[in-house]
């Protein structure tokens, strides 16, 4: 029975030397695995800076796009109203001269000089419309358009042809190919 005791002891110990090797590789195993998953940590936490990093370059070229369109738009803005306001002094500044004619023909004490005052007048108006690149709507004598002439009036007349207009009314003008005011006419059937 001793024997059966001696051997026992000696099969406990071995099993306890075993558990112990085995204790001491897992031991080892659990070592590794834990500087493997630091590792690993690590390398996830200079990937998400790097993350952040581009995320906020990004970002902030972003915001610098953004605040130079807003730049851009209220620039444009501005800009549109001045273009607007400075042709609108051109043309005013053109006119001027016409007042003038119109001041010195109204200081005029006899009708002839008057007269002569307001044809001298006309011509300089006429003169600063060509200018600017408006021009009249040649009516009289032409076949009806209804892209630039607004008949008001029809008479039956078998000295004129069909369509054609025999009075203008109200002169039209244009601006390049835009109608700036319809030709107010009269038209024979």
């Amino acid at each position: 029975m001793e024997e059966n005791k001696n051997v026992t002891e000696e099969i406990t110990e071995e099993t306890e030397i075993d558990n112990n090797k085995d204790d001491k590789k897992e031991e080892k195993n659990d070592k590794k695995s834990i500087k493997k998953l630091q590792s690993e940590l690590e390398d996830a936490k200079k990937e998400l800076e790097k993350a952040k990093e581009t995320l906020t370059e990004a970002n902030n070229k972003y915001l610098t796009m953004l605040a130079e369109y807003d730049n851009f738009r209220r620039r444009s803005a501005k800009e549109k109203e001045n273009s607007y306001s400075d042709a609108y002094a051109d043309v005013l500044s053109e006119i001027l001269p016409v007042i003038d004619n119109l001041e010195r023909a109204a200081s005029y004490g006899d009708g002839e000089n008057v007269a002569k005052g307001l044809e001298l007048t006309l011509k300089s108006f006429s003169d600063i419309m060509a200018k600017l690149g408006v021009c009249e709507i040649e009516s009289l004598g032409k076949p009806f358009n209804p892209e630039v002439h607004n008949a008001v009036m029809h008479i039956d007349d078998e000295n004129f042809g069909e369509s054609e207009i025999v009075e203008v009314l109200q002169k039209g003008y244009m601006l390049k190919d835009k109608v700036l005011r319809y030709a107010m006419v009269k038209v024979a059937n």
